[in-house]
């Protein structure tokens, strides 16, 4: 099989073989966590989820993770069937019952429940939400930062807010594949994609930004997700007088950009080496990203060290 090699390369860990996964109060052996065909989220992908990091003991930014679960909930109409405190319990459970302590990828996802028959109808629902949670032992690898990654520019457009929200972190996520298949036939890593305007909104798993004469840009986060990690790097931006722009930008803007970068909750900042070919800037880790990647560090050093 063809090394697979993105934003979200990760080292090897043969722990994640005998990894505990939580199913709706049990936990299961990684080979008998199983969840019935007749999941909602399955059936027609009703269902909401997040991904948190544990640094040294600590779920980093999970109130920021919490709060855009219940906002995702509220926008779908579902009841959760837990408070933020049972769920953050839960979440415990697991990293302790698989004795993790950091480096580790935490994954929970909740669907609308059980289905009577398949369907998209809620009212045809039969039990109460399915909760799966998914710790694994993971630590980025160092080669995505060294290496980047190459980008190539999807026909598939993050659509309007009237019938997929873009901020909605839902697992109807088809659009974002078919975005992805089209680079990796195109010999890139991962998808940029554009918005209905074709402005550069971000890409198919991580948000996208470039920087050109010393000036940090982002799209105006109307057509993408609302990351965590996009939302910290414009913080540490305005922390350290960084010029930092959301704004409405094109490819004719991008091509000539002197850096790029993409962000995500799993890899933080990843140079972009490579855009539909052209190569952007040096087609290297860039200055600015690097301190930004340096800033961002150094603030989930800082979360860390508030919450002990």
């Amino acid at each position: 099989m063809k090394e697979v090699h993105g934003t979200h390369n990760a080292l090897p860990d043969d722990r994640n073989k005998d990894v505990l996964i939580y199913v709706n109060g049990e936990l299961y052996p990684r080979s008998e966590a199983k969840i019935s065909v007749f999941d909602s989220g399955y059936l027609v992908g009703d269902g909401i989820w997040e991904a948190v990091r544990l640094h040294e003991g600590v779920l980093v930014f999970l109130d920021l993770h919490l709060d855009r679960l219940w906002a995702a909930a509220a926008t779908v109409g579902m009841d959760l069937g837990m408070t933020r405190a049972e769920l953050t319990e839960k979440i415990w459970y697991t990293l302790n019952a698989n004795n993790m302590h950091d480096n580790v990828h935490a994954r929970f996802m909740v669907t609308r429940g059980i289905k009577k028959t398949p369907s998209q109808d809620p009212r045809l629902t039969i039990s109460g939400p399915n909760l799966v949670i998914i710790a694994e032992h993971k630590k980025a690898s160092s080669k995505s930062k060294a290496k980047g990654v190459t980008l190539f520019t999807s026909t598939i457009r993050r659509g309007a807010p009237d019938y997929l929200d873009p901020r909605l972190n839902c697992h109807s996520k088809l659009h974002e594949v078919m975005a992805l298949v089209q680079a990796i036939e195109a010999g890139a890593d991962e998808a940029l994609m554009l918005d209905i305007n074709g402005f550069v909104s971000t890409c198919n798993a991580t948000n996208f930004f470039m920087v050109t004469k010393g000036e940090v840009w982002t799209s105006t986060g109307q057509y993408c997700m609302n990351g965590i990690t996009r939302g910290n790097i414009i913080r540490v931006c305005e922390e350290n007088g960084i010029v930092c722009k959301q704004k409405n930008f094109s490819l004719f803007d991008l091509y000539g950009a002197d850096e790029a970068f993409v962000t995500g909750t799993f890899g933080g900042v990843t140079p972009v080496t490579k855009i539909d070919g052209r190569v952007i800037g040096e087609g290297t880790f860039g200055p600015v990203s690097q301190r930004l990647s340096q800033l961002y560090t150094e603030l989930v050093h800082r979360e860390v060290a508030l919450a002990k």
